[in-house]
């Protein structure tokens, strides 16, 4: 294997590595028992979403309690804002307007991130414990400001760790570290599991009924996130004579799920946060709804099916440009063949896009919600959540694809060397 491959695997674990122990230092000031004591009681609404995202870290309030999803957040509202505004979307198109995309970016973090920082801490002032102990053991002012600064490093520093693994290492930061968090939850899953078995709560076939379904969950990600429809495209013969020592692409891949896991994470975040916030409410109308909407009910998977084929719809609209791809074409001398350049070419895009989008939104609803509905008519006294197997499944074959890019990348170069 390549050695410089290899350098990059390790920084990428490196880093990685970091993370994880960044995971459990906590913010100074916090009574940790309280705050596991409250996530242990709300594990199955937003709180227990947003918890998995961050690797366990808010469960122990540690420095990077909120992750890195301030980061995502700002991204996405940056891509929504430069999809409506066309010098914004300007901007991200161009070198040195990126650079100051990415800063704004920066700085709407921070603003998200002391927001949030801000809200936890003003929450924690009234979570006490069983007995009565209070969740903040300093002064209620001062951690606040601690609290605030505290997250605010740390989601920073999350955000540079991101960053260095996307420059230095293997595979998109940012997706991994989403992808650690996810990941170092399974090894406490097993051993529960584990005791359920040997206690008798589950039967063994039950187990293995649920192996055999997280196996073909897996395999229908993989293939269905591999799957693509390809647009055959031809050029005209200059252009080809022109770029004979360069390789053209022929076709133009459109993927059958556009979106990728942004309609789940949306709509389970969305329908998560009503119950969440009617926790403490003791209206019988309230109660009731926070009872329909609950997140281990029908109802709510229901709404999250639909929610997810909506927002798959609403983002792939914004993912896939389809004037911007024709525009390109035609600037580099290619056609579909049957189809006139311009206007014609991107209305042709543009519906094969949305027929594959069809599909696409109704796998990704599929994925999010049928596992839970085969798990809970099991009876299996937890969840085994689509959007989780998602979000590893897509992570870890982007990273394989990009080792194979480097491999290969490597190839070249050993062949250019010797002249071969």
């Amino acid at each position: 294997m390549d050695r410089s491959l290899v350098n990059k695997i390790f920084i990428t674990l490196g880093f990685l590595l970091a993370y994880r122990i960044l995971a459990y230092v906590p913010v100074p000031g916090v009574n940790i028992e309280v705050v596991k004591e409250f996530f242990d009681a709300n594990s199955a609404n937003a709180l227990g979403l947003f918890n998995m995202f961050s690797g366990n870290a808010l469960e122990r309030l540690s420095i990077i309690s909120l992750g890195i999803m301030p980061y995502i957040t700002a991204s996405i509202i940056m891509e929504l804002l430069a999809a409506t505004f066309p010098e914004l979307g300007k901007m991200k198109k161009e070198r040195d307007g990126m650079v100051k995309y990415m800063q704004i970016i920066r700085y709407a973090t921070i603003a998200i991130t002391l927001i949030q920082a801000v809200g936890v801490s003003f929450g924690l002032q009234s979570l006490t414990g069983r007995a009565g102990e209070s969740a903040i053991s300093i002064d209620h002012s001062l951690f606040v400001a601690i609290s605030a600064i505290s997250m605010l490093a740390g989601t920073m520093m999350l955000m540079w760790i991101g960053e260095q693994i996307t420059q230095r290492g293997i595979g998109n930061g940012i997706s991994l570290i989403i992808f650690a968090g996810i990941v170092s939850a399974i090894p406490r899953a097993i051993g529960h599991t584990v005791t359920l078995v040997n206690t008798g709560e589950m039967h063994f076939l039950t187990l293995v009924a649920i192996l055999a379904l997280v196996v073909i969950t897996v395999g229908a990600v993989i293939y269905v996130e591999l799957a693509e429809r390809r647009i055959p495209v031809s050029y005209q013969r200059k252009t080809l004579m022109a770029n004979h020592n360069k390789r053209i692409m022929n076709y133009i891949p459109i993927k059958l799920n556009l979106s990728g896991v942004i309609p789940p994470i949306f709509a389970s975040a969305i329908l998560m946060f009503p119950s969440t916030v009617m926790q403490a409410s003791t209206n019988p109308w309230v109660i009731a709804i926070r009872d329909f909407i609950h997140p281990q009910g029908y109802a709510f998977n229901a709404l999250t099916f639909l929610f997810v084929v909506f927002f798959a719809y609403f983002y792939a609209s914004i993912a896939f440009n389809s004037k911007d791809i024709s525009e390109n074409l035609k600037r580099q001398g290619g056609f579909i063949p049957g189809v006139r350049p311009g206007e014609h070419s991107a209305e042709f895009l543009n519906e094969i896009a949305s027929r594959l989008t069809l599909f696409g939104a109704l796998y990704l609803g599929l994925i999010t919600t049928l596992p839970w509905l085969l798990v809970k008519a099991m009876g299996v006294p937890f969840y085994f959540g689509g959007t989780a197997v998602l979000i590893v499944v897509q992570v870890a074959l982007d990273t394989m694809r990009k080792i194979e890019a480097q491999v290969y990348t490597g190839k070249y170069q050993t062949l250019s060397a010797v002249g071969l």
